[in-house]
């Protein structure tokens, strides 16, 4: 029985400084490198081509389940997905996130044991383009419950008894979803405000969480929510399972959005929701963490159906180009619209490249995939939006109009503006461009701050920054002459990627070598240079992030292209068309290079001085403002709900 309760008075968002938000991320991250990490190599200037060459290849067994799941997929999509619809409707059907249950799609990733598929991480990624092509917003759905919903911590951090009570009922019937975002709280966990108090064997759940992907359809949640410190309790911020239908949880609101129109995503608030401690994920505290790692491979989802988006738009893009002429010729050869069909083309085949690099390594777990993961998430969103908006102005006007207006007036409905719509969400979805420019460059700069962290550390005492000081003196008199020649410089070196009849892609692994310590020394120069400072330089580090983006796609491009060479499936064509991407990305980092150092970051922060004090008002004169009225950021005060309750699961 539970001790009696007073209603504790539950505190709103708390105030946090920049550097106690950072601290609280600082916390959560894993701290230490127990496995090798390719990029964690790149970006310190050591090309490791020996962890990614050869490509890994999953056990026959784990590909013959793998495609055979995928033929069941692909022939449900076909004969019950109707996208047209959904998108209509703003609504995916019952009967077919029904259907999707009786075909195992919820079980993807749990073991068999538990009524599973037990697939692997690469056919997960390739089941979610495959449907995700179908609808994006099923891919949502079936992302969103297994690659960071309940079913993800719970095999990295659940015990037995919480992994035989939940994982057999969300591999089969219950829908998940992951609440961690809040209505004034986003990337800074710090403030979180929704609170888990302690109450004898339970906890008392309060707050409001928003933009909860499959909120609304759930039947499980994994919450984040701060535990007040106590005797007993060490408190932070802690991951819960909670029951979507136990009382006291009423989801508010269905969000609407430009695109994913059929996604059931909603605002949840809690008011004194009864928790079983054998519901807490890991130990208080450890919530951040759980969540953090869950997104080491649950980011591979999101680039996985950015590539089946590409392979869409190629296929769209070389149909329509084929077929419409103008001045005599298809446009396709015209060289305006050849350039982006090139890009589209190249560009899919290094996703696909970085997706299946990436997902291979993780189900093999013996490369820390971290960096690549995040990468993998932060260049797949940004080159799939480009694929997309490309798309759509090679299809011009017929792009700008929706695929209900084609048909109705005779043409084929081709979705190009909804895809565009669609893929928009994915540079800001489960970690924004921005935030992901930060959690990458922080992973690249680790091991500089391990051993020269403290001299920049304004907290630290003079002794501390002596020693750290005398540890980075060795550290550097070991690393800093590595990056003055490597085997970039060599011209014979990656031989094997210059196979008889095939385009020569050594030189592009030599240029990703010797880019590779250009970078490091880039990033040692600027951490001289700025110390304390290199924090507030994101414009910087974003460069620097997106380079190392760059060579890890062209390193994965090469690669995969070999592998297919090797393996006989269209080895030559692969090797043309890694060969276009690695020139297209060359041009790429040669440009991001050069801002590194030539940019308008300072004009850039004092036209923005200005513009927060008001300084140019004046330019925003002559229009009308056509939004509504009401609060930036909605009130979130903890309490009973007044709202109807929309949760409605999916039976």
């Amino acid at each position: 029985m539970s001790a009696p309760h007073n209603t504790p008075q539950v505190p709103k968002a708390p105030k946090v400084t920049e550097r106690e938000a950072r601290k609280v991320a600082e916390a959560a991250r894993e701290q230490d490198w127990r496995r090798p990490s390719f990029a964690k190599e790149l970006f310190l200037g050591r090309f490791r081509l020996d962890l990614i060459h050869p490509h890994p290849l999953p056990p026959p067994d784990d590909i013959r389940r793998g495609e055979e799941f995928l033929g069941r997929l692909r022939a449900f999509c076909e004969a019950h997905i109707d996208s047209a619809r959904i998108e209509r409707e703003a609504k995916i059907p019952d009967e077919v996130v029904n259907g999707l249950k009786e075909l195992g799609a919820l079980g993807m990733k749990i073991e068999t044991k538990y009524g599973g598929l037990g697939l692997t991480q690469v056919y997960y990624n390739k089941a979610l383009a495959l449907v995700g092509s179908a609808s994006p917003a099923i891919g949502a759905l079936l992302s969103a419950h297994q690659s960071i919903g309940v079913p993800q911590p719970l095999k990295i951090f659940g015990t037995q008894e919480q992994k035989d009570a939940f994982l057999p009922r969300l591999a089969t019937t219950d829908i998940s979803a992951f609440l961690l975002t809040e209505p004034d709280v986003g990337s800074d966990p710090a403030r979180l405000a929704t609170t888990a108090v302690p109450d004898g064997n339970d906890y008392l759940l309060d707050g409001v969480k928003l933009w909860t992907t499959n909120g609304v359809v759930a039947d499980l949640l994994v919450v984040m929510a701060r535990v007040p410190a106590s005797d007993g309790h060490p408190g932070g911020i802690t991951a819960f399972v909670v029951e979507a239908d136990a009382p006291g949880v009423t989801v508010e609101h269905r969000n609407a959005f430009m695109g994913l129109r059929g996604i059931e995503n909603g605002v949840t608030r809690f008011h004194q929701v009864r928790v079983p401690a054998v519901n807490r994920i890991g130990p208080e505290g450890a919530g951040l963490k759980i969540a953090l790692t869950t997104l080491n491979t649950g980011r591979l989802s999101l680039p996985a159906m950015c590539v089946g988006a590409g392979k869409w738009c190629l296929k769209i893009a070389r149909e329509w180009s084929a077929v419409r002429e103008q001045w005599g010729r298809p446009v396709a050869k015209h060289e305006a619209v050849g350039a982006k069909i090139s890009f589209i083309a190249a560009t899919t085949f290094a996703l696909e490249a970085i997706v299946d690099l990436s997902s291979q390594m993780a189900d093999e777990d013996r490369n820390d995939i971290r960096i690549e993961a995040a990468l993998a998430k932060l260049y797949g969103s940004e080159m799939g939006w480009l694929i997309a908006d490309e798309l759509v102005q090679i299809r011009g006007g017929r792009g700008f109009e929706t695929a209900e207006s084609l048909a109705a007036r005779g043409e084929r409905a081709v979705p190009a503006e909804q895809m565009l719509r669609d893929m928009r969400i994915n540079r800001i979805f489960e970690g924004s461009t921005e935030i992901m420019h930060l959690l990458i460059a922080r992973e690249a700069v680790d091991a500089h701050l391990k051993v020269a962290g403290d001299i920049i550390d304004p907290e630290k005492a003079l002794a501390d920054k002596a020693k750290a000081g005398a540890n980075a003196a060795g550290f550097y008199a070991r690393w800093l002459p590595q990056l003055v020649t490597g085997a970039g410089q060599l011209p014979l070196t990656y031989g094997e990627f210059n196979p008889a009849g095939h385009r020569d892609l050594s030189g592009h692994l030599r240029y990703v070598e010797r880019s590779s310590r250009k970078l490091a020394r880039s990033t040692f120069y600027a951490m001289s240079r700025w110390q304390g400072r290199m924090e507030t330089k994101q414009g910087f580090l974003g460069r620097i992030v997106d380079i190392g983006a760059e060579l890890f796609a062209m390193s994965a491009a090469c690669v995969r292209a070999e592998h297919l060479r090797g393996s006989g499936e269209h080895g030559r064509e692969a090797y043309q068309l890694a060969d276009a991407f690695c020139r297209q990305s060359r041009v790429r980092v040669e440009e991001l290079f050069t801002r590194l150092w030539s940019n308008t970051d300072d004009l850039d922060r004092r036209v923005v001085d200005g513009v927060l004090s008001g300084t140019y008002t004046w330019l925003e004169e002559g229009v009308i403002d056509p939004s509504g009225e009401g609060p930036w950021i909605a009130d979130a005060t903890p309490g009973p709900s007044a709202e109807e309750n929309r949760h409605r699961p999916v039976r």
